[in-house]
């Protein structure tokens, strides 16, 4: 069994409620929990992302609680603030971990695609001087954003590299570009900043990692962006590990865990196994 708690407001920034719904465990806990961070490209997407993972996950053990964060609109950057809507995520689950049966020390981030870059911005960089600072008035703004474990599925760690990627699809609307609000033309150190590869150092390897991809992603390029997040992972000596889906596509996530031949299916039990281990 699994009880869901819809529409928990997380933090209100900027006059917006941000919310999540929180999938918890039969039982009195307390139990790891999963930050789950939805893809589509900082524009759109939603957390049903989660709809079917939630219930999966709770069913083995592992609270989660999907989130909802501010999207970037044409001319209206996200950047840094977006960033701040996913610490306060972390910073409620760890605040509130006694009133939802939670572990606060065992909290894991997971992002797929734009939300990969998030999470995994968060998990290596939440804490440091870019970011520790930004909604000092949240109810749980002293709570430390660290976590035990990164996963990222399909996701965007380079900046720079997928900005140049997006220049040969939609060079007339770059969403990088638009979530950051300038060029790298202009400034390439918001770039370097908002890249989770800047962060990929042995200070922040204490979170464990595993990384998930489609040979057949035709948006984000594996190639220019989890490979080398994973080279850098390595050389900083993090506890990483690949997980590669031979023929997905992009943005699958969301599809049934049991569907036959689901890649969703796939990852499942690796996904436990790693999960069992570090989390």
């Amino acid at each position: 069994m699994c009880e869901i708690r819809n529409n928990l407001t997380y933090a209100t920034h900027d006059g917006v409620d941000l919310k999540g719904d929180l999938y918890l465990p039969a039982g009195p806990g307390p139990f790891p929990v999963v930050v789950n961070v939805h893809g589509g490209y900082w524009r759109r997407g939603s957390r049903d992302t989660f709809q079917y993972w939630g219930p999966y996950l709770a069913a083995r053990g592992y609270a989660g609680f999907t989130v909802s964060y501010r999207l970037t609109k044409p001319g209206k950057k996200t950047y840094p603030e977006v960033v701040h809507d996913i610490r306060a995520a972390v910073q409620f689950v760890r605040g509130r971990a006694q009133d939802f049966r939670l572990d606060p020390g065992r909290i894991a981030l997971w992002g797929n695609s734009a939300g990969a870059h998030l999470a995994a911005l968060v998990a290596l960089a939440g804490d440091g001087p870019l970011f520790a600072s930004g909604y000092p008035n949240d109810p749980h703004a002293a709570e430390s954003t660290s976590v035990k474990v990164l996963i990222g599925t399909y996701g965007i760690y380079d900046l720079l590299a997928q900005w140049r990627h997006s220049q040969l699809g939609n060079p007339g609307d770059n969403l990088v570009e638009s979530m950051l609000g300038v060029s790298p033309t202009k400034d390439r150190r918001v770039y370097f900043d908002a890249s989770p590869i800047s962060h990929a150092i042995t200070a922040n390897n204490k979170t464990a990692v595993v990384l998930i991809w489609g040979t057949e992603d035709d948006v984000v390029d594996y190639r220019t962006q989890t490979l080398p997040f994973l080279d850098a992972l390595k050389q900083a000596d993090f506890q990483v590990r690949p997980c590669v889906v031979h023929g997905a596509p992009h943005y699958w996530l969301s599809d049934p865990i049991d569907e036959p031949g689901s890649h969703s299916g796939f990852v499942a039990p690796r996904l436990l196994r790693f999960l069992a281990e570090r989390l």
